[in-house]
């Protein structure tokens, strides 16, 4: 029974992790985008845009490959 207990600890902590993993990397893209919008495009919101779906994406397969290897 403690091992289950443990093994439940362990699987949520690992969960937790990816998501604070996953905030992380989204935040640093949108900030790096907001930089790159104040330097290079003054007026517009391309690079938040573009580096938020670039953010999303990286997470996401990010955390597919963590979930996949907690399953096997």
């Amino acid at each position: 029974m403690p091992d289950q207990k443990n093994n439940g600890l362990k699987r949520w902590a690992a969960l937790s992790a990816i998501a604070i993993e996953m905030g992380v990397i989204i935040y640093v893209f949108v900030r790096f985008g907001k930089w790159l919008d104040t330097k290079y495009n003054p007026e517009g919101k391309l690079f938040i845009i573009l580096c938020t779906l670039a953010g999303l994406a990286i997470s996401l397969f990010l955390v597919i490959k963590q979930t996949n290897k907690l399953n096997s």
